[in-house]
Protein backbone atom coordinates (compact mmCIF):
# COMPACT_ATOMS: atom_id res chain seq x y z
CA UNK A 1 0.00 0.00 0.00
CA UNK A 2 1.79 3.53 -1.00
CA UNK A 3 1.50 6.20 1.61
CA UNK A 4 -1.61 8.27 -0.05
CA UNK A 5 -3.81 4.95 0.18
CA UNK A 6 -2.62 4.33 3.17
CA UNK A 7 -3.50 7.62 4.57
CA UNK A 8 -7.10 7.33 3.15
CA UNK A 9 -7.58 4.01 4.55
CA UNK A 10 -6.62 5.27 7.84
CA UNK A 11 -8.94 8.73 7.68
CA UNK A 12 -12.09 6.71 7.20
CA UNK A 13 -11.06 4.24 9.74
CA UNK A 14 -11.86 6.70 11.95
CA UNK A 15 -15.20 8.03 10.83
CA UNK A 16 -18.46 6.69 12.89
CA UNK A 17 -20.77 4.16 10.78
CA UNK A 18 -23.44 6.92 9.78
CA UNK A 19 -20.87 9.53 8.38
CA UNK A 20 -19.40 6.78 6.91
CA UNK A 21 -22.82 5.86 4.62
CA UNK A 22 -23.46 9.65 4.20
CA UNK A 23 -20.22 10.58 2.69
CA UNK A 24 -20.18 7.28 0.54
CA UNK A 25 -23.67 8.30 -0.72
CA UNK A 26 -22.07 11.66 -1.76
CA UNK A 27 -19.45 10.29 -3.72
CA UNK A 28 -21.26 7.58 -5.46
CA UNK A 29 -23.96 11.12 -6.39
CA UNK A 30 -20.97 12.87 -7.37
CA UNK A 31 -19.45 10.43 -9.86
CA UNK A 32 -23.25 9.95 -11.28
CA UNK A 33 -22.95 13.46 -12.07
CA UNK A 34 -19.35 13.91 -13.27
CA UNK A 35 -20.37 11.06 -15.80
CA UNK A 36 -23.22 12.48 -16.70
CA UNK A 37 -22.31 15.61 -17.86
CA UNK A 38 -18.91 14.29 -19.33
CA UNK A 39 -18.87 14.62 -23.34
CA UNK A 40 -18.80 10.98 -25.34
CA UNK A 41 -15.14 11.15 -27.26
CA UNK A 42 -15.26 11.31 -30.74
CA UNK A 43 -13.41 8.73 -32.35
CA UNK A 44 -12.33 11.50 -34.99
CA UNK A 45 -10.72 14.29 -32.83
CA UNK A 46 -9.69 11.84 -29.25
CA UNK A 47 -5.91 12.51 -27.82
CA UNK A 48 -3.38 9.88 -27.85
CA UNK A 49 -3.09 9.24 -23.88
CA UNK A 50 -0.73 11.83 -22.43
CA UNK A 51 -1.94 14.54 -25.02
CA UNK A 52 -4.30 17.62 -24.39
CA UNK A 53 -7.15 17.72 -26.26
CA UNK A 54 -8.00 21.13 -28.78
CA UNK A 55 -10.99 22.47 -27.09
CA UNK A 56 -10.99 25.42 -29.13
CA UNK A 57 -10.01 24.22 -32.33
CA UNK A 58 -10.71 27.00 -35.77
CA UNK A 59 -9.88 24.32 -38.05
CA UNK A 60 -10.73 27.52 -40.79
CA UNK A 61 -7.33 28.99 -39.56
CA UNK A 62 -5.18 26.98 -40.96
CA UNK A 63 -2.34 28.56 -43.29
CA UNK A 64 -3.45 27.89 -47.16
CA UNK A 65 -0.90 25.23 -48.58
CA UNK A 66 1.92 26.91 -50.53
CA UNK A 67 4.92 25.92 -52.58
CA UNK A 68 6.84 26.70 -49.28
CA UNK A 69 5.52 23.60 -47.65
CA UNK A 70 6.89 20.03 -47.12
CA UNK A 71 4.54 17.98 -49.22
CA UNK A 72 4.48 14.08 -49.49
CA UNK A 73 2.94 12.94 -52.66
CA UNK A 74 1.00 14.61 -55.40
CA UNK A 75 0.22 18.15 -54.34
CA UNK A 76 -3.41 18.51 -56.32
CA UNK A 77 -4.20 15.14 -54.16
CA UNK A 78 -8.29 15.60 -53.66
CA UNK A 79 -7.46 15.04 -49.15
CA UNK A 80 -4.68 16.90 -47.65
CA UNK A 81 -3.32 15.94 -44.30
CA UNK A 82 -1.67 18.87 -42.76
CA UNK A 83 0.24 17.65 -39.82
CA UNK A 84 2.13 19.94 -36.90
CA UNK A 85 4.77 17.40 -35.34
CA UNK A 86 7.32 17.90 -32.57
CA UNK A 87 10.35 15.59 -33.55
CA UNK A 88 10.69 14.43 -30.04
CA UNK A 89 7.16 13.31 -29.14
CA UNK A 90 6.52 9.65 -28.83
CA UNK A 91 3.12 10.00 -30.38
CA UNK A 92 4.01 11.79 -33.12
CA UNK A 93 6.88 9.25 -34.14
CA UNK A 94 4.40 6.60 -33.46
CA UNK A 95 1.81 8.86 -35.88
CA UNK A 96 4.20 9.40 -38.20
CA UNK A 97 4.59 5.50 -38.61
CA UNK A 98 0.86 5.39 -39.25
CA UNK A 99 1.03 8.61 -41.94
CA UNK A 100 4.08 6.40 -43.73
CA UNK A 101 1.36 3.57 -43.63
CA UNK A 102 -1.44 5.56 -44.99
CA UNK A 103 0.74 7.22 -47.96
CA UNK A 104 1.59 3.87 -49.09
CA UNK A 105 -1.91 3.17 -50.27
CA UNK A 106 -3.78 6.71 -50.13
CA UNK A 107 -0.39 8.21 -51.55
CA UNK A 108 0.27 5.74 -54.05
CA UNK A 109 -3.32 6.17 -55.38
CA UNK A 110 -2.74 9.70 -55.67
CA UNK A 111 -5.77 10.63 -53.03
CA UNK A 112 -4.09 11.94 -49.90
CA UNK A 113 -1.18 14.41 -49.76
CA UNK A 114 1.05 14.50 -46.41
CA UNK A 115 1.85 18.77 -45.38
CA UNK A 116 4.50 18.84 -42.68
CA UNK A 117 4.50 21.42 -40.25
CA UNK A 118 6.69 22.30 -36.59
CA UNK A 119 5.10 22.69 -33.87
CA UNK A 120 8.06 22.31 -31.00
CA UNK A 121 6.67 22.08 -27.90
CA UNK A 122 9.50 23.25 -26.19
CA UNK A 123 8.16 22.83 -22.60
CA UNK A 124 8.35 19.92 -23.47
CA UNK A 125 11.11 19.03 -25.78
CA UNK A 126 13.90 21.06 -25.02
CA UNK A 127 15.96 19.45 -28.43
CA UNK A 128 12.96 19.61 -30.72
CA UNK A 129 13.32 23.22 -32.38
CA UNK A 130 17.08 22.52 -33.15
CA UNK A 131 16.06 19.59 -34.97
CA UNK A 132 13.31 21.23 -36.83
CA UNK A 133 15.85 23.66 -37.65
CA UNK A 134 17.81 20.65 -38.66
CA UNK A 135 15.28 19.33 -40.77
CA UNK A 136 15.00 22.60 -43.11
CA UNK A 137 18.50 22.97 -43.82
CA UNK A 138 18.29 19.59 -45.25
CA UNK A 139 15.38 20.92 -47.34
CA UNK A 140 18.15 23.75 -48.26
CA UNK A 141 20.38 21.26 -49.64
CA UNK A 142 18.14 18.26 -51.41
CA UNK A 143 14.97 19.87 -51.37
CA UNK A 144 11.79 18.28 -50.48
CA UNK A 145 13.12 14.55 -51.00
CA UNK A 146 16.00 15.71 -48.68
CA UNK A 147 13.54 17.35 -46.02
CA UNK A 148 11.59 13.70 -46.01
CA UNK A 149 14.48 11.98 -46.30
CA UNK A 150 15.69 13.84 -42.82
CA UNK A 151 12.31 13.61 -41.20
CA UNK A 152 12.51 9.71 -41.87
CA UNK A 153 15.58 9.10 -40.28
CA UNK A 154 15.16 11.41 -37.39
CA UNK A 155 11.54 9.56 -36.37
CA UNK A 156 13.08 5.99 -36.74
CA UNK A 157 16.20 6.60 -34.82
CA UNK A 158 15.00 9.08 -31.95
CA UNK A 159 14.16 7.34 -28.74
CA UNK A 160 11.58 10.72 -27.69
CA UNK A 161 11.68 12.62 -25.35
CA UNK A 162 14.88 14.69 -25.88
CA UNK A 163 16.63 11.16 -26.31
CA UNK A 164 18.15 12.07 -29.24
CA UNK A 165 21.73 12.84 -28.93
CA UNK A 166 22.15 16.32 -31.06
CA UNK A 167 25.76 14.61 -32.28
CA UNK A 168 23.20 12.43 -34.32
CA UNK A 169 22.09 15.40 -36.79
CA UNK A 170 24.85 15.63 -38.65
CA UNK A 171 25.29 12.09 -38.83
CA UNK A 172 21.67 12.00 -40.42
CA UNK A 173 22.90 14.54 -42.98
CA UNK A 174 25.53 12.39 -44.11
CA UNK A 175 23.95 9.33 -43.95
CA UNK A 176 21.34 10.61 -46.72
CA UNK A 177 24.01 12.24 -49.01
CA UNK A 178 23.89 16.01 -47.61
CA UNK A 179 27.22 17.76 -47.62
CA UNK A 180 27.66 18.04 -43.95
CA UNK A 181 29.91 20.80 -43.58
CA UNK A 182 27.07 22.92 -45.23
CA UNK A 183 24.44 21.29 -43.46
CA UNK A 184 26.42 22.46 -40.12
CA UNK A 185 27.09 26.11 -41.03
CA UNK A 186 23.05 26.27 -41.71
CA UNK A 187 22.36 24.35 -38.23
CA UNK A 188 24.50 26.96 -36.43
CA UNK A 189 22.44 29.80 -37.81
CA UNK A 190 19.24 31.06 -37.44
CA UNK A 191 18.29 31.90 -40.88
CA UNK A 192 14.92 29.22 -40.50
CA UNK A 193 14.01 29.85 -36.43
CA UNK A 194 11.20 32.51 -38.19
CA UNK A 195 10.17 29.18 -40.01
CA UNK A 196 9.53 26.91 -37.38
CA UNK A 197 7.96 29.62 -35.47
CA UNK A 198 5.44 30.40 -38.32
CA UNK A 199 4.45 26.55 -38.60
CA UNK A 200 4.05 26.75 -34.24
CA UNK A 201 1.97 30.09 -34.27
CA UNK A 202 -0.09 28.58 -37.19
CA UNK A 203 -0.75 25.24 -34.73
CA UNK A 204 -1.83 27.22 -31.74
CA UNK A 205 -4.18 29.59 -33.76
CA UNK A 206 -6.00 26.42 -35.16
CA UNK A 207 -6.76 24.87 -31.91
CA UNK A 208 -3.46 22.62 -31.21
CA UNK A 209 -2.70 22.40 -27.51
CA UNK A 210 -1.03 19.16 -28.01
CA UNK A 211 1.38 16.69 -30.84
CA UNK A 212 0.34 15.79 -33.19
CA UNK A 213 -2.01 17.48 -34.31
CA UNK A 214 -3.32 17.32 -37.93
CA UNK A 215 -6.14 19.00 -40.07
CA UNK A 216 -7.76 16.80 -42.65
CA UNK A 217 -9.06 19.20 -45.82
CA UNK A 218 -11.45 17.43 -48.31
CA UNK A 219 -11.68 18.44 -51.83
CA UNK A 220 -14.58 20.82 -51.35
CA UNK A 221 -12.35 22.83 -48.69
CA UNK A 222 -14.33 21.37 -46.08
CA UNK A 223 -11.86 20.53 -42.57
CA UNK A 224 -11.92 17.86 -39.79
CA UNK A 225 -10.19 17.73 -37.04
CA UNK A 226 -7.10 14.88 -35.96
CA UNK A 227 -5.94 15.33 -33.11
CA UNK A 228 -3.41 12.50 -31.42
CA UNK A 229 -1.49 10.47 -32.47
CA UNK A 230 -4.70 7.97 -33.83
CA UNK A 231 -4.54 4.67 -35.14
CA UNK A 232 -4.44 3.78 -39.00
CA UNK A 233 -8.05 2.35 -39.17
CA UNK A 234 -9.35 5.92 -37.98
CA UNK A 235 -7.18 7.57 -40.31
CA UNK A 236 -8.31 5.39 -43.05
CA UNK A 237 -12.43 6.67 -41.95
CA UNK A 238 -11.95 10.11 -41.36
CA UNK A 239 -10.09 9.81 -44.75
CA UNK A 240 -12.57 8.20 -46.66
CA UNK A 241 -15.34 10.96 -45.39
CA UNK A 242 -13.20 13.65 -46.59
CA UNK A 243 -12.94 12.20 -49.89
CA UNK A 244 -16.91 11.09 -49.86
CA UNK A 245 -17.83 14.58 -49.11
CA UNK A 246 -17.05 16.44 -52.51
Amino acid sequence: MDKETHIAASTESKLSTPVAILLGALIIAGAVLVTKYMPAPNSANVAAPGQPQAQSANLEAVRPIGAEDHIRGNPDAPVKVVMYSDTECPFCKRFHNTMQELMSTYGAEGKVAWVYRHFPLDQLHKKARKEAVASECAAEQGGNDAFWAYMDRMMEITPSNDGLDSAELPKIAAFIGLDVTKFNACLSSDKYAKRVQDDADNALKTGGQGTPWSIVIGPNGKKYELSGAQPIDAVRQLVDIALADK
